[in-house]
């Protein structure tokens, strides 16, 4: 399997996750924030929704690792550097780049100013970044390392707390000291964009089969999707397309085979790249045409690029997160575009999940004052049970990592894609059907009581308190 698509597959599939739908949602998401921040100093600055958790003020003393009377060092980064696939997850840096300045024009956190060590792990660094990150950095803050199991040993030997942008390895997405804005656990998934094709499809359900792939990345999100699918009721048809995940010499066969199994609708777990354009390509080429429903890794610029000729055409991606078409009508996705664009910097998906990262993580070490401890960023990030980012995304749960139970569906026309799903543009479905249990064979970790993985546990991890 080639090493690249692993890391897109890694960084992309894990940013966005599914999406789901029932009820329509209208709910502003402040993120649990006072509208005047911790003591009213900051009712003239938001993100979006989210009063600003950043300004001035007179916080003293060296109260942890990485905290002075002036300054917050943190760490934050992604896999820019990684040779066989350059810039990869590059827009989470670069958001987290421009939140720290952001925040720092406004004063800091209550008058310290933000630090950012900026790692590139490369893909193959992440033991080295992270062994850097323990020495010197108060935490991880948004960022994005697609080998972030390799890192996890020191990660928790050094109790290094995170707030990750996302988190791929079964370990990590379920280590202790860890929150996200966007949480992907191992045990609880969002379905939306099979519930929302429920509905666009009445057939939906008797016609859908998943494309399947040698890659064990790629297998192991199908082996998910396919459990998910029995627990609504589906059974794929099973007609045995497996891509060999290094390319194929020809994927007409496959053409062939998904025409004569009269397959309605394809789903895929896979990441957009040459050899997936060239099988919806053969696909066409053979007369069949079925509707693709595919992940979130599927909206982005290399997919909208590629479709100038329509062979994706009516392609449906189901998300959690605000399209950047919504721009106009959602102020923290432009707030965010217009930050990291003014820094002439990346804008996808994988920045807005990196910003709201950064945003959960500074109300939380807002809230402690003075006293800006790890020990009590952890107890305030605990008890944050609805997040939006300001506005970015559908409401998570990452106190108790825990994922949406929203969604919106997009559809890619040319190289336009458009919020199909619900109908007026901004707005989500939501409803608790959305989520449904994953298989414990499928986790690829054991959990204890408290749905934290037990691989690299120790005794003395930071745990929340409460006060």
């Amino acid at each position: 399997m080639k090493v690249d698509k692993i890391g897109r597959i890694a960084a992309g599939a894990v940013a966005v996750a599914l999406v789901t739908a029932s009820c329509a949602s209208d709910r502003s998401g402040d993120d649990g924030v006072s509208s005047g921040g911790s003591d009213g100093k900051k009712a003239a600055s938001a993100f979006g929704t989210l009063a600003s958790p950043c300004g001035p003020g007179d916080a003293k003393g060296k109260t942890d690792q990485g905290v002075t009377d002036e300054q917050i060092t943190i760490g934050f980064g992604d896999d820019r550097g990684f040779p066989s696939a350059p810039g990869l997850s590059k827009e989470m840096g670069d958001a987290v780049s421009a939140m720290i300045e952001w925040c720092n024009e406004q004063g800091g956190i209550n008058g310290r100013e933000i630090k950012g060590n900026q790692y590139d792990a490369a893909y193959m660094q992440s033991a080295k970044v992270m062994q850097e990150a323990c020495k010197q950095d108060f935490f991880l803050v948004g960022q994005g390392f697609a080998m972030d199991e390799a890192a996890e040993q020191h990660r928790v030997a050094c109790k290094l707390p995170t707030v990750a942008g996302f988190t791929v390895g079964p370990n990590a997405a379920m280590g202790p000291m860890k929150y996200e804005a966007v949480p992907y656990p191992v045990d609880l998934m969002n379905i939306a964009g099979l519930r929302i094709a429920e509905q666009l499809f009445p057939d939906f359900k008797e016609k859908t089969d998943i494309l399947l792939s040698t890659s064990p990345a790629v297998s192991a999100g199908t082996n998910k999707i396919t459990g998910a699918m029995k627990e609504v009721g589906m059974e794929p048809m099973e007609c045995g397309v497996r891509l060999n995940d290094k390319g194929e010499s020809s994927y007409m066969p496959f053409a062939e085979k998904i025409k004569d199994c009269g397959a309605g609708y394809l789903w895929s777990s896979d990441s957009p790249d040459p050899g997936q354009f060239s099988l919806l390509e053969s696909i066409e080429r053979a007369g069949a045409d079925p509707k693709y429903i595919f992940e979130a890794t599927w909206y982005s610029q290399a997919v909208s690029g590629w479709n100038k000729s329509g062979t994706g055409d009516g392609m449906h991606i189901g998300m959690i997160f605000q399209p950047l078409e919504n721009a106009d009508k959602v102020p923290a996705v432009k707030q965010y575009v217009d930050l990291v664009t003014e820094k002439k910097g990346k804008v996808a998906l994988l920045g807005m999940q990196a910003t709201s990262s950064f945003l959960l993580w500074a109300q939380a070490a807002d809230k402690c004052g003075s006293d800006l401890t790890r020990q009590c960023v952890i107890n305030e990030l605990a008890k944050v049970h609805e997040w939006t980012g300001g506005g970015l995304h559908a409401p998570t749960d990452p106190g108790a990592n825990k994922p949406a139970s929203c969604g919106l569906m997009v559809k890619l026309t040319g190289t336009k894609y458009e919020q199909i799903h619900p109908k007026a543009a901004g707005e989500f479905q939501c409803g608790p059907e959305f989520v449904v249990e994953i298989d414990e064979k499928n986790w690829g970790t054991k959990l204890n009581g408290d749905r934290i993985s037990t691989k690299f546990l120790t005794d003395d991890v930071i745990k929340p308190q409460s006060s």
